[in-house]
């Protein structure tokens, strides 16, 4: 789930507000406040920090919520994510055993 869904919920329903209001709370405009609800934009750290002071959510917690988003949208294309693995050599040009 998208953060800005938990943002809409625990912040905005919650407290009953409108996107309007919610954003005039967060001294941010209306516009990048719905961007962020409608998954257009992510929480940056300046805004989980907005929505600590806010709300009182920790601002880690806002930035965990989206780095677990994003790693999971990106797992999702692992198939489409070509690497070669990287194997360590030793000086003499063989390949150097794990320990």
């Amino acid at each position: 789930m998208h953060p800005g869904t938990s943002v809409r919920q625990n912040c905005i329903e919650k407290n009953g507000l409108s996107v309007t209001d919610a954003a005039r709370v967060l001294g941010v405009d209306r516009q990048t406040l719905s961007n962020l609800l409608n998954a257009k934009s992510g929480i940056s750290p300046e805004m989980a920090i907005r929505l600590e002071k806010a709300f009182g959510t920790p601002a880690r917690e806002w930035l965990l919520r989206q780095l677990d988003y994003e790693l999971a949208e990106a797992m999702r294309r692992t198939k489409k994510i070509k690497v070669e693995p990287f194997h360590a050599k030793s000086q003499s040009g063989e390949r150097q055993e794990a320990r």
